[in-house]
């Protein structure tokens, strides 16, 4: 039902015109953001809701506030979110029923027990508090909990929940005093745009002129969007959680407790228990089916469905055996096929900016997200990196029902799931496959999903390997594949990096805008570069071939190209004579590298490979394919990246194989590249990271005025607080595989490994890390918390392998 305190005083208000931004959507991510835009001084913001506030997914929401994520920043985000709910009832006078009452994790077998004492460990290292406890500790903080198979746990204090709609109440009040307007009732029946950018809303009411939209639509962002010409992959799943009667042994409140073994989540409500689940495969359901009314409603239970995840709870709790159901709380929510949410604007429409698709964590991160996205909408840019929730990282393919409806029950699923290295999707797969598929598939290639192509991690696979946080069963074979390219001649598959064609007589003046690097370059040149944001941020690293005068071809990328290309095109100004084209589907790209690779090319006849200069292409023939080739390497071996047509990349294959060139996968690729300390974005770069703390600034060319000079100038000649570093571990048996926390060896936090493998050529494991500059120190050593086990590392700043034999060990 709508709630009593939120003030409707707008109902009788006439719609406005104009409006600078309007939000469409009144759940927790529409008022959140509507707050935060009349913070930032946008004092004529509308909020459009088709029914009452909080009506479709917030208002039945558990509402558990989690801190700990996945990445610095989404933790930001609920940190943030915690910190303005404790503070909005002072603001407002409005109570939004926060109950810090902490969380407790258990474990009931080894590997969840190293999965929770990772997280611990991530929460020290994102400044969230954490801390491990036994069985018996775990059963004192939770008493009515069956423990005897608990065998360790970790309790984190600053977890709670809240009330949503007394929230979204309060956001509202605070929202309205700052001028923002409410019109509830008010359907959107039209997104307005001209020349793929905004310009007003239809509604039921009447039009409204704007620039700015916030989609936060929840349930019908899809439907919503597709307004505006873009598709978004978002889709429902039905949710559910069992609510109790009052029983004996519950009074006042508790913490959460976590288990995840059994796919629950636990804790008091009114004097009973809220019994929540992801269960293993959740039930996808079309938004068509709930309609536009669908409104303070809730799905018909399903007992049949829940029924396993009862069994869990029974087993948990002894307690229920007798206690009296209330209901089975069934509510739709919807999710996305990553399981992390959209936040940012479109690559298609300018000035659409979407806030959707929360995969269960929207009113523990709605606090946090509506903040950033009105920042987005005021700025211009986040407040932070925010790459893992930009809605640009979506291959088209995820927009195909099937696709999405397939997916979500599994990202659904995958909420509890342990977070094994190497593990992967199992619905959508094929959705994208590259030109050597059929031969990758030959050679029983070990397929992982990326922006939806099938790339090869490695070959001979086993075609199920048993998941570990140990040595794991792909270890020897990723060996073999690093053994290809030091002993011989080995190709890559990099044919889903993304290829994009800028072209024009202004083509050289928008790259020289838009690329930190030199582009003025004779033709022939390869060019590795960056491109930067005002505050010399990097946006991204590419590789760019001059073909010719007016002709450019850069690679990017795999899951960097949406965002890229639409970066580039914003950046192009209108006047130019510039085209900015996706040609990633027309060609395919081999790596071929090795320590035979010279020989390889004389056998095939192809000689002229040898006299190309390193970053350097050149145009020729392979066994009668037209092929273009670069003279670089991303593993720290001498070779080229050929790029031909993608009808010719089988000939082209069969022809290197011939002659002895095998194949190797994505995971030698990482562990050789980490190795030589090349770097890769989402890993070890971002927005928030700069060229100096890195060790790039080879590539920022000083004269040429590109777009952040100023910020890198600004910073020239001051030490950075931050700096990239390599960590050679003493242990063989330590699995590191990126996000550790690094401590000094007094034991403070000092940083954190980006990237992280074993090195084949070296005879360690290795990662890159990102430490205080200040505390890399003379003794050069460090300690890494792996599950809570401290490993020993040397620092260096050099790569922890050099092709010309030298090792850093």
């Amino acid at each position: 039902m709508p709630h009593p305190d939120i003030d409707r005083s707008d109902h009788v208000m006439t719609l406005p015109s104009q409006a600078d931004v309007v939000v469409i959507g009144g759940g927790v991510m529409g008022c959140s953001t509507l707050y935060h835009l009349a913070k930032e001084g946008v004092s004529n913001a509308v909020l459009l809701e088709r029914n009452k506030l909080t009506s479709g997914t917030t208002w039945h929401s558990a509402a558990q506030v989690r801190a700990l994520r996945s990445t610095q920043n989404l933790t930001n985000l609920i940190k943030y979110s915690i910190s303005l709910y404790q503070s909005l009832e002072e603001e407002t006078g409005q109570q939004v029923g926060w109950i810090n009452k902490g969380s407790l994790s258990i474990a009931t077998n080894p590997d969840r027990l190293t999965h929770i004492r990772r997280q611990e460990a991530l929460a020290q290292l994102y400044g969230v508090e954490a801390v491990s406890v036994s069985a018996n500790e775990a059963k004192a903080r939770w008493p009515l909990m069956h423990s005897d198979d608990v065998i360790g746990a970790v309790w984190s204090p600053d977890d709670g929940r809240v009330s949503p709609s007394d929230l979204c109440a309060a956001l509202i009040k605070a929202a309205r005093k700052r001028g923002a307007s409410i019109f509830e009732d008010t359907g959107v029946t039209g997104i307005l745009t001209e020349g793929h950018k905004i310009i007003g809303v239809e509604t039921t009411k009447g039009v409204i002129q704007t620039k700015a939209i916030a989609l936060c639509t929840g349930l019908w962002s899809r439907q919503a969007a597709q307004m505006a010409g873009v598709d978004i992959p978002v889709w429902p799943c039905e949710h559910f959680y069992l609510l109790t009667r009052p029983i004996e042994g519950i009074s006042g409140n508790m913490p959460t407790l976590s288990d995840h073994d059994g796919h629950l989540y636990i804790r008091d409500d009114s004097g009973g228990l809220l019994v929540g689940c992801f269960e293993p495969m959740g039930k996808p359901i079309d938004p068509d089916r709930l309609g536009p009314d669908f409104a303070f409603q809730l799905l018909p239970e399903d007992w049949d469905h829940f029924e396993p995840m009862l069994q869990h709870a029974l087993h948990r709790l002894p307690v229920l055996q007798d206690a009296e159901v209330k209901m089975l709380l069934n509510g739709p929510e919807s999710f996305t096929p990553d399981g992390s949410f959209l936040l940012g604007e479109s690559a298609e429409t300018q000035g659409l900016y979407l806030g959707c698709g929360m995969n269960s964590v929207g009113v523990a991160t709605g606090g946090g997200a509506g903040w950033a996205l009105a920042h987005h909408i005021v700025h211009g840019a986040p407040p932070m990196d925010l790459h893992e929730a930009d809605p640009k990282r979506f291959d088209p393919s995820w927009s195909h029902v099937a696709a999405l409806s397939a997916r979500v029950p599994e990202v659904l699923g995958k909420h509890y799931e342990i977070t094994y290295p190497g593990r992967q999707w199992t619905t959508s797969r094929g959705l994208r496959h590259l030109p050597l598929h059929a031969e990758w598939e030959m050679e029983k290639a070990c397929f992982g999903q990326a922006y939806g192509y099938e790339r090869p991690l490695y070959f001979n696979a086993d075609p199920s390997p048993k998941m570990t946080f140990d040595k794991p069963d792909w270890f020897d074979q990723v060996g073999r594949e690093v053994r290809r390219i030091t002993e011989g001649v080995g190709v890559t598959d990099l044919s889903s990096f993304g290829k994009i064609d800028v072209t024009g007589k202004d083509a050289l003046r928008a790259l020289e805008r838009i690329m930190s690097n030199r582009i003025a370059r004779p033709v022939g040149s390869v060019m590795y570069t960056l491109m930067l944001n005002d505050k010399g941020g990097i946006m991204s690293d590419l590789t760019i071939f001059r073909l010719d005068d007016q002709h450019f071809r850069l690679y990017v990328g795999t899951a960097s190209l949406k965002r890229d290309l639409a970066w580039i095109k914003r950046q192009t100004k209108d006047d130019w004579d510039v085209s900015v084209d996706d040609v990633t589907t027309a060609y395919a790209t081999l790596g071929v590298m090795g320590r035979d690779a010279a020989n390889l090319a004389e056998a095939m006849g192809a000689d002229w490979l040898n006299q190309i200069a390193y970053f350097h292409h050149a145009k020729g023939e392979i066994a009668g394919v037209a092929v273009m080739a670069g003279r670089l390497s991303y593993v720290g071996a001498p070779g080229w990246e050929i790029t031909c047509k993608c009808d010719d990349a089988i000939t082209l294959y069969q022809a290197l194989k011939t002659h002895g060139a095998k194949p190797v996968g994505a995971f030698a690729q990482s562990a050789m590249r980490i190795e030589k300390r090349f770097l890769s974005y989402g890993h070890d770069i971002d927005t928030d990271n700069t060229p100096e703390q890195l060790g790039l600034m080879f590539a920022v060319d000083l004269k040429t005025p590109f777009i952040g000079l100023d910020a890198v100038m600004a910073r020239m000649g001051k030490t950075p607080e931050k700096t990239l570093t390599t960590l050679i571990f003493d242990q063989q048996d330590i699995t590191p595989i990126g996000n550790e926390p690094v401590l000094d060896m007094s034991g403070q936090i000092i940083g954190k490994t980006t990237s992280a493998s074993y090195g084949y050529r070296v005879g360690a494991p290795i990662a890159l890390a990102l430490v205080k500059t200040e505390a890399i120190g003379q003794d050069h050593r460090c300690h890494v918390n792996i599950a809570g086990t401290l490993a020993t590392a040397r620092i260096s700043q050099k790569p922890a392998f050099d092709p010309n034999g030298t090792l850093m060990r």
